[in-house]
C-alpha cells in the first residue's frame, strides 16, 4: 500500500512515474487562463492568514462547504477568519474523491512544507498557526507564490473597460521575472439581456476609450480601440464566456436599430440578443484575427441559476450550473460565417458539458487549414471538468479524435495564489494515461518520441500558440 501523497501519487506504473519525474516534473508553466487579480501581483500583495490566501473568493470551496451543512456566515459571512479555516478543516475529510481534496494537501505540501497530515478539525489549528507564520515571510507574498510555482507566462482576465493600469506597472517593473499578461474579456458587450447594466458599462467603456457612443458603429470603434491598447501591453488572447454559441443572420441597419432599443433601456426579444450578440462576436472575431490573437470560448455555463444566492452575494459565488443546451449547429455555423469573412483565427473551444467535447472537437477540424498546429482545437477540461475522471476522458478523447501532440495542455482558472500545483496534478494523470498506453504495448517505449509529447503539452505547445516568450532572466 502507498503512502498518502507520495511523489508518485496518480502515477500507476513504472513508466508512468519514469515519464513524470523524468520529463513533466520540472517543466515550466505557461498559463493563459487564471482569475488572478493583477492589481495583487503588482502591489505584491502580503496575505494576513491562510483564509484570506485560500477561501476568499474560491466558489469551489464555498459549494462543497454549502453542500456539506455549513451555515454561509462561515462561507462568506461575518465569522472570523479562523472559523471559516475551521470550517473548512470540517468540510475537507468529507470530499474523498472530490479534487479539492488532493489540490488541498498538494498546495500544503509544495507551498508549506506540509505532509502526512491530513487536514480536519484535530489539525486544523496547527496547519493554521504554522502556515500563518511562514505567510509572514516575504517568499509568501503574491509575487514570489507565482515565480516559487516555476511560472513563466501568466495571463490575468480584463474587461474592455479596464484602464490596465496595474499591467503597465508590471511591463514597466524589470524586477519581476514572470511575463504577466492581459486577456480581452469582453462579456459586457454580450450583456444585452439586462439593459441597464449595459448602459452602465457603454459608459465604462465610453471613458476607457475616449470614444463617445451613441451608435453601434461607435461601439465598434470604441471596442477596437480597447483591443489595440490591450495589444500594445502584450494581450494576444480575447476570452468570451458564452452560454450558447450564436449564428443569426443579421445586418447592419438592423444590428444599428437593436443598439438604439438598448440605448433607450427597452428589453429586446430572444430573437433581437441572438442577432445582436452574433453581429458584436463576429467583429470581436475580426480584430482577433488582424492581431493574430487566439480567441477561447467558454461555451454552457448557466450562470447565477440561484437567485436569491446571486441577490445576495453576486457572481461567481458558486452558484452555477452545466448547461445542456445543443450547440453543435450554432457552432459550426458561427464558425463558417467566420470562415467565409476571411477572419477565422486561432481557436480553443471549452465545452461546459462533457458531452459537448466531442461534438466540438469534430466540428474543429473541420476548419483546421494546415498553417497553425492545433489551429482550432478543444481545450483543457474546465471548471466541473478539471477532476481525474474528467481530465482522463478529454485526454482520451483528444488522443483518439484531435491531435495530442499540439494540445496547448492545462491551466488553474483560478482566484487562488495557491492554485498552480493543479498544473501537476493535471501532468501526473497525462503521464498515468501514457504510461499504461506503453505498459499496454499501444504506445512505443520510445523516451524521444513521449519525451518531446510531454514537454510540448505542459509547455511548449502554449508558447508557440499564443507567440508569448517569457521575461529574459
Amino acid at each position: 500500500m502507498r503512502e498518502f501523497m507520495s511523489e508518485d501519487f496518480l502515477l500507476g506504473g513504472e513508466v508512468a512515474r519514469f515519464l513524470f519525474h523524468e520529463f513533466a516534473e520540472s517543466m515550466p508553466i505557461f498559463d493563459y487562463h487564471t482569475h488572478l487579480p493583477v492589481e495583487d501581483i503588482a502591489n505584491d500583495r502580503r496575505f494576513e492568514n491562510l483564509t484570506q490566501l485560500w477561501l476568499s473568493w474560491d466558489h469551489y470551496k464555498w459549494r462543497a462547504m454549502r453542500a456539506s451543512g455549513v451555515p454561509e456566515e462561515f462561507i462568506t459571512g461575518r465569522a472570523s477568519d479562523e472559523q471559516k479555516f475551521m470550517a473548512w478543516a470540517e468540510t475537507l475529510p468529507k470530499l474523498l474523491g472530490n479534487p479539492l481534496f488532493h489540490w488541498t494537501h498538494l498546495e500544503l505540501k509544495r507551498y508549506f512544507g506540509i505532509s502526512g497530515k491530513v487536514l480536519c478539525p484535530e489539525t486544523a489549528s496547527e496547519i493554521y498557526r504554522i502556515c500563518n507564520e511562514l505567510l509572514k515571510r516575504e517568499e509568501f507574498s503574491a509575487r514570489h507564490l507565482v515565480a516559487r510555482a516555476k511560472v513563466k507566462v501568466l495571463f490575468t482576465t480584463d474587461d474592455p473597460a479596464s484602464d490596465l493600469r496595474f499591467h503597465r506597472l508590471l511591463q514597466e517593473d524589470k524586477s519581476f521575472g514572470v511575463s504577466i499578461v492581459p486577456t480581452f474579456r469582453p462579456d459586457g458587450a454580450m450583456a444585452v439581456h439586462e439593459p441597464e447594466f449595459f448602459l452602465e458599462w457603454i459608459n465604462k467603456l465610453e471613458r476607457a476609450a475616449e470614444e463617445e457612443i451613441t451608435t453601434y458603429s461607435s461601439f465598434i470603434r470604441a471596442l477596437e480601440k480597447r483591443h489595440e491598447s490591450f495589444h500594445q501591453l502584450g494581450c494576444r488572447s480575447s476570452d468570451h464566456a458564452l452560454e450558447r454559441p450564436y449564428s443569426k443572420d443579421h445586418d447592419p441597419e438592423e444590428v444599428e436599430k437593436i443598439f438604439q432599443k438598448l440605448r433607450h433601456k427597452k428589453r429586446l426579444s430572444p430573437e433581437e440578443e441572438a442577432k445582436f450578440r452574433t453581429g458584436v462576436l463576429v467583429e470581436l472575431c475580426k480584430m482577433n484575427f488582424r492581431r493574430g490573437w487566439v480567441q477561447q470560448f467558454h461555451i454552457g455555463a448557466m450562470r447565477n441559476v440561484n437567485t436569491r444566492g446571486f441577490r445576495l452575494l453576486g457572481p461567481d459565488a458558486g452558484y452555477d450550473a452545466m448547461g445542456d443546451e445543443p450547440l453543435a449547429r450554432d457552432l459550426a455555423r458561427f464558425m463558417d460565417l467566420l470562415q467565409e469573412a476571411g477572419a477565422l483565427g486561432k481557436t480553443i473551444l471549452y465545452p461546459m458539458n462533457p458531452k459537448d467535447a466531442e461534438v466540438m472537437l469534430t466540428i474543429a477540424g473541420c476548419f483546421q487549414d494546415g498553417t497553425t498546429p492545433g489551429k482550432i482545437q478543444l481545450g483543457p477540461p474546465w471548471w466541473f471538468n478539471d477532476q481525474e475522471l474528467g481530465i482522463r476522458h478529454q485526454l482520451r478523447l483528444i488522443g483518439s479524435m484531435g491531435v495530442i501532440g499540439v494540445f496547448v495542455g492545462m491551466v488553474t482558472d483560478s482566484r487562488s495564489f495557491l492554485s498552480f500545483p493543479r498544473h501537476e496534478y493535471f501532468r501526473r494523470i497525462l503521464c498515468d494515461e501514457m504510461g499504461e498506453e506503453v505498459e499496454k504495448g499501444n504506445f512505443p517505449r520510445d523516451e524521444r518520441l513521449l519525451g518531446e509529447v510531454l514537454r510540448g503539452i505542459c509547455y511548449e505547445n502554449a508558447q508557440k500558440y499564443f507567440g508569448i516568450h517569457p521575461k529574459e532572466p
